[in-house]
């Protein structure tokens, strides 16, 4: 869970207070580092302010506590280190009423712990600064979720998309400004958008989705590699090195032994943003105090990284715990070559991980990935026509024997369609496949060479779908499943030559049910031999039928050049044997090309 420490708002760089004309603040000593950020301003005269911080304040006081003997020396010194200690991120001294100036002990101070030092000019109250740092807080905070939320239209706008998968897969890569892989069940890569991080992202994300895929998806136990050492982990926001925390909680904001030697790190548990995190540097101040949740006697030794310590790293457990006690879990982040690394498995344990390669620290592309992690589940995983279970009994019947009449139960529905379609700008593949399916209402899919076969209840009415040309049966019962297959193959050949998203088999008997079914496809098969093996041919036929012989029109559909329609057709009239200009012809050519 996110640490309670930390607001649920975006922190402030340091230089966007500065530059507040109406404030006319100064930095007069430490660092000017550009990633220094404040998570709020905090007041405070204690001579000590050490048991009263969080981290991340800015530290605001008016000298009251400095005695008048502290001209120099140690004073300073130890009340700068207890800042530092407890995590601070600036001092800002206010001038008058209390001292004319910044004590030259206190920039010296800062100066050695690089700590930065803020002027707080006479005119400017504290209240005045803090009101200053929440109302860049709201602003940082609105633009978030500005960019959240123009993020999850685009997403869904993609989803709705033709090709979905790639399509919210393109869009996700453009928000976060790095990379998005959708990883299979056995961990190939399925489809990808975004540019490719080279040196060792690819393979360090591959492995990471490794992580939440589901044990049983994987086909093997954990990984040794995850075990036989001090594991580490990525904090959630940023990706910062840690020790791996158990799978389903939280990572630790710990630095382990790996992480410190500069070797790889995972995380297995869930991402979860906290704002404003730093990035680890090793600190080059001197040691002033304990660190921030350290024992508070000053005993053991504190790791430091940026303006926030850690705790020391807690012990792992050398041999990986069973699959039952440890389940995957459904995310995990890592840090590799400066970029941060996330996947999330998606559905219900199917096996399918989106992968996440994005430029670290960036508010927000933790939810926005987590919304595209949702559309690809709804697009991948397992849809409502009975479970796998269901299916696979259904499967094993059949192959052994049953009837379809029997074998249907199990799919929960009496009276079916079989629905084929193609797309209309490339071939079928397996992600949109399914993802037809799932728009369809079923996760009954065949997948062969030039067309997509689903058989959907009747009772869900298939719709036209954008980018596929459908063609549906007419609802029949089990054993009627192979009349219902051939309807379906007519119905989607007379929606191509019509240009038409989708056509429904027509009860109403018509000439071609005058002539036995085997009868009529032997005599299109017989009669169009000369040009069966010209695939650019026949539809060219088939479309200039279809729009009543206009070259124009004909050209437009086939987006090709009218001199090529004329071309084709005049080829085909050669090949055939035969005067296209006969109205007879056309019609026995069109009964043939709809078999």
């Amino acid at each position: 869970m996110p640490d309670p420490s930390v607001p649920p708002t975006p922190p402030v760089p340091l230089a966007a207070l500065l530059a507040r004309e109406d404030l006319a603040l100064r930095q007069i000593a430490g660092p000017s580092d550009p990633a220094t950020v404040i998570h709020w301003a905090h007041t405070s005269e204690m001579a000590d302010p050490y048991p009263y911080l969080l981290g991340g304040e800015l530290l605001l006081t008016a000298g009251v506590h400095v005695p008048e003997a502290a001209g120099s020396g140690a004073y300073f010194d130890d009340y700068v280190s207890r800042i530092v200690a407890a995590g601070g991120a600036a001092l800002g001294f206010g001038v008058a009423p209390v001292h004319d100036t910044v004590p030259r002990a206190l920039v010296e101070a800062c100066n050695a712990y690089e700590l930065p030092l803020i002027e707080v000019p006479p005119r400017t109250t504290f209240s005045g600064v803090a009101r200053a740092v929440w109302q860049l807080m709201a602003q940082a905070r609105l633009a978030e979720l500005r960019r959240v939320t123009e993020a999850q239209q685009s997403l869904a706008a993609a989803a709705s998309r033709p090709d979905p998968v790639p399509a919210v897969l393109r869009q996700l890569a453009q928000r976060v400004s790095g990379r998005a892989v959708l990883y299979g069940p056995e961990g190939t890569e399925l489809a990808a958008a975004g540019r490719e991080p080279g040196g060792a992202v690819p393979g360090a994300l591959a492995e990471l989705a490794g992580v939440v895929r589901p044990v049983a998806a994987r086909g093997t136990g954990f990984s040794p590699s995850r075990t036989d050492g001090p594991a580490t982990s990525a904090s959630p926001a940023t990706g910062r090195p840690g020790t791996a925390g158990r799978a389903g909680t939280s990572p630790s904001r710990t630095d382990g032994p790996a992480a410190r030697a500069g070797g790889p790190a995972a995380s297995v548990g869930p991402a979860t943003e906290r704002p404003g995190e730093l990035a680890d540097a090793p600190s080059s101040r001197p040691a002033g105090g304990p660190a921030r949740g350290a024992d508070r006697t000053g005993s053991g030794s504190p790791a430091t990284t940026g303006r926030l310590t850690r705790r020391p790293a807690p012990p792992t457990v050398d041999a990986p715990p069973s699959p039952t006690s440890r389940p995957a879990p459904t995310s995990a982040t890592d840090t590799v070559a400066g970029t941060h690394l996330a996947a999330y498995a998606l559905g219900a344990g199917q096996g399918f991980v989106l992968g996440v390669a994005s430029p670290e620290g960036v508010p927000g592309d933790h939810t926005i990935a987590s919304v595209a992690a949702v559309l690809l589940s709804l697009l991948t995983g397992e849809h409502q026509s009975g479970s796998g279970a269901a299916r696979s009994s259904a499967l094993v019947r059949l192959l052994l024997g049953a009837p379809p009449q029997e074998v249907a139960v199990l799919l929960g529905a009496e009276r079916w369609v079989v629905v084929h379609a193609r797309p209309d700008a490339h071939a079928p593949d397996a992600v949109a496949a399914s993802a037809l399916g799932a728009a369809l209402g079923s996760p009954l899919v065949d997948l062969a060479r030039d067309v997509v076969r689903v058989l959907v209840p009747a009772d869900r009415e298939a719709q036209p779908q954008p980018g596929w040309t459908l063609g549906v049966s007419a609802p029949v019962s089990p054993p009627e499943w192979p009349v219902a297959d051939t309807q379906a193959a007519r119905a989607l050949a007379r929606a191509r030559a019509t240009r038409s998203a989708l056509v429904r088999h027509d009860p109403r008997p018509g000439l071609s049910a005058l002539v036995p079914a085997d009868e009529a496809e032997a005599h299109a098969r017989a009669l169009l031999a000369p040009i069966a093996d010209t695939p650019a041919l026949t539809d060219t036929l088939r479309t200039w039928l279809s729009l009543h012989g206009s070259w124009d029109r004909t050209a437009v559909a086939l987006a090709v050049h009218r001199n090529t329609v004329r071309q084709r057709v005049a080829r085909c009239a050669s090949l055939l044997d035969t005067d296209l200009d006969d109205p007879d012809v056309r019609m026995e050519l069109w009964f043939a090309l709809r078999q």
